[in-house]
């Protein structure tokens, strides 16, 4: 057994850990000499939001977390309820856990059931659920690199095919091609070499661009192609990048794509650019306006077949996102739309995005999701349904948004992740998750987190990590980019790094280069055998 402590933190600055998110259940477990904090010291359990008769929400925090362990297994969680500050309000919070990772929030009347237990801040738990604590809300690191002591090959090619096994800290392990030094080798006859080699490794300094935010990367015909919001000039101009590695992005030369003035009807703000390839034809979802930002809404631009990505000639004017029906997506001037993406699953195409009603009253940034129109891809095939609201303090962070999902297709389960609270320092990543099988029309398909997975705290010297993507190489490892700020106030800038999935295969966002391979074990030694 282990044992664990539940607890919440003092707030900040507001811009470095706010009440809403030091009101949360915190977790740290007894490593023997003290109590380690997990998850970077961040919550992992947040009181849900009250909706309105309006619509609306009202944030909620919570105070004094306990836990005690049922005869089923389960634990039951009991915390005071408070404001978003944590003051005031006082009423019961429970909710029910196997695994300290996920909650299913119960009702308060149920106050009374949860005074006959002896509910404690210091909890005794099986050794499979504190691994699993762990290995999923620590940082992993590479602990060692297996590789041949002996290989024999026929020629350099195959030799460039043998992968160095990094293995880490929960057990996971990643397959790395190795740059080998051959000087001497002759690969043209028989013959025994000891060589020696450095474990590869793609290196994305932050920021790789900056002042571009929403970053997305994909690959078409060939050559990887980037393209961002820019920021430098107030969201007026898309460009595009194009390189035959993701690392050669980072110097690639730019080239205008759209701009505020070519076409009328579209204005400013033009924001979240993402590629998608929709049956072989490359798209560009995006969002913009006339010029007012109540009329923001979300646009699809198309290549023409046979056209270059690099020459804005051969795209398409952007064209607006309607209803099935050919209703308008939402009221402009009334609600606006954006960050749209769209993917493929399980034999159908299908969008989420943001959508924001100001009048009457604001209510937020929710996500939406519809199924698309593969060969109209501005047209949707069923009715919008809403599947998230920023109903935890960490989605309703100075302002209440939900945005910028992003699909991770991991064959049994569609990770979506999506971005949180306001654009500052503050901003966060989470994941609403949908097994294989379930209805991705039905609300209650998606399982939410109850807590981001990048925040400013999960990389020293990168705030408000959000709105990301992802991109598969050429050795089949997929690179998460994302934008940041390299500073509290610093300007939201690109970065770009390699996404791991852990021992139970949840991808994991926060490995930097020097955790990913440990810098001493980079080079390896073997013995080379020609044959």
């Amino acid at each position: 057994m282990k044992t664990i402590r539940l607890y919440t933190r003092e707030p900040m600055d507001t811009a470095i850990y706010d009440a809403k998110l030091a009101y949360s259940m915190h977790i740290a477990i007894w490593n023997g000499e003290e109590f380690k904090a997990l998850n970077h010291n961040s919550g992992v359990f947040f009181a849900k939001a009250v909706e309105n008769p309006d619509g609306s929400l009202t944030a909620k925090s919570l105070r004094e977390p306990k836990a005690v362990r049922m005869d089923d297994g389960s634990y039951l969680i009991s915390a005071v309820r408070t404001e978003a500050d944590g003051c005031g309000d006082g009423t019961a919070l429970l909710a029910r856990t196997r695994d300290f990772l996920w909650y299913e929030e119960l009702g308060s009347e149920d106050e009374l059931y949860s005074r006959k237990f002896d509910m404690s801040d210091t909890i005794e738990i099986p050794d499979e659920i504190a691994e699993r604590l762990v290995n999923t809300l620590t940082t992993l690191e590479n602990i060692a690199i297996e590789f041949p002591e002996e290989i024999a090959v026929s020629s350099k090619e195959e030799l460039d095919e043998i992968r160095a096994k990094a293995v880490y800290s929960d057990g996971s392990v990643d397959l790395k091609r190795v740059d080998w030094d051959l000087g001497g080798v002759d690969f043209s006859r028989n013959g025994e070499y000891e060589i020696e080699g450095r474990v590869h490794q793609e290196h994305f300094e932050f920021p790789v661009a900056v002042n571009r935010a929403d970053p997305c990367v994909t690959f078409w015909g060939g050559y990887y192609f980037y393209i961002a919001t820019n920021d430098a000039d107030g969201n007026h101009t898309l460009y595009i990048r194009k390189a035959e590695t993701i690392q050669g992005l980072v110097t690639a030369e730019e080239v205008l794509l759209l701009d505020s003035e070519t076409y009328e009807s579209i204005g400013g703000l033009l924001w979240a650019p993402e590629f998608h390839e929709i049956k072989g034809r490359l798209y560009i979802f995006h969002a913009c306006t006339p010029g007012e930002f109540f009329k923001e809404e979300s646009h699809v631009m198309e290549l023409r077949e046979g056209g270059d990505p690099m020459n804005r000639d051969d795209w398409s004017r952007p064209k607006r996102v309607t209803k099935a029906d050919g209703s308008d997506l939402a009221e402009a001037g009334k609600t606006i739309t954006l960050d749209m993406t769209e993917f493929e699953w399980e034999g159908k195409y299908y969008v989420a995005w943001s959508q924001r009603e100001f009048l009457p009253k604001d209510l937020g940034a929710w996500l939406y999701f519809a199924e698309l129109d593969p060969d109209e891809p501005t047209r949707f095939l069923s009715e919008p349904v809403i599947i998230s609201k920023p109903d935890y303090g960490w989605a309703n962070n100075h302002t209440f948004v939900d945005e910028g999902p992003f699909a991770l297709n991991l064959g049994d389960k569609l990770w979506l992740t999506f971005s949180s609270a306001a654009v500052d320092s503050t901003y966060v990543v989470s994941a609403l998750i949908l097994d294989k099988g379930k209805n991705p029309l039905d609300p209650k398909s998606w399982r939410k987190m109850n807590y981001p997975l990048l925040t400013s705290r999960s990389v020293p010297g990168e705030f408000g990590t959000g709105h990301n993507a992802y991109v598969k190489d050429k050795d089949g490892h997929i690179f998460n980019t994302y934008h940041a700020r390299p500073g509290v106030d610093g300007p939201r800038s690109s970065g770009i790094r390699r996404v791991h999935f852990n021992v139970y295969g949840e991808p994991v966002l926060d490995m930097t280069e020097e955790i990913d391979v440990k810098p001493d074990l980079m080079c390896i030694k073997t013995k080379l055998v020609i044959k």
